[in-house]
């Protein structure tokens, strides 16, 4: 039986139709999914939705990040105790990686879950229909960052104040200081090139 021959330019056609039709997975649809969910929970209570905050995803990302080797358990995640939450040592650090400070992140809350293989209805409903849904419909909150790592995810909301917007921290008196150092560096630079002359 003999094939027929087709150019290779017909093939890259092909292969690269068929790439773009077939459907893959994202990493991030469980973001994307309890993101949708947690809107359509507070527009299901009349309420507004969150706006995504990209600086509340850093720090949600970095402290899924931290969990990513807990085991899930009936104290972990949503089924905490309230005041029994694990307190990171490092959480300043984690504040530091995305230009946060403690300031501006007083009033956010941070809700970490723990659901095997991310199953999005069973994500969603751990933070609609447990102790973290009282803190969903509060109205303080305007912002969301959601972060996700192997059977964790963490939802971190913010307020439209300052000390709890997640707006990054600013460095202004550093960036004074430094543009106040180079200046005399470059002056005494050119003088001293000046005197060896």
């Amino acid at each position: 039986m003999a094939f027929p021959k087709f150019s290779p330019f017909f093939l890259l056609l092909l292969s690269s139709f068929l790439l773009v039709n077939y459907p893959v997975k994202c990493d991030h649809d469980e973001k994307y999914n309890l993101y949708q969910g947690i809107n359509k929970y507070r527009a299901s209570l009349n309420m507004e939705t969150l706006t995504k905050n990209e600086n509340a995803d850093c720090l949600a990302n970095e402290i899924a990040e931290q969990f990513k080797n807990q085991p899930c358990t009936n104290t972990t995640g949503a089924n905490t105790v309230p005041g029994t939450e694990p307190q990171f040592s490092n959480y300043p650090e984690l504040l530091t990686k995305c230009h946060l400070s403690i300031s501006n992140t007083r009033d956010g809350s941070v809700m970490p879950a723990c659901v095997p293989g991310l199953v999005p209805n069973l994500v969603l409903t751990n933070f609609t229909q447990s102790i973290y849904s009282d803190v969903l419909i509060d109205t303080k909150y305007t912002g969301v960052g959601i972060g996700s790592e192997k059977n964790w995810i963490v939802v971190v909301l913010t307020t439209n104040t300052p000390a709890g917007n997640f707006a990054p921290y600013s460095s202004n008196g550093a960036d004074l200081i430094s543009r106040v150092g180079f200046i005399y560096s470059s002056v005494f630079l050119l003088v001293g090139n000046i005197l060896l002359l």
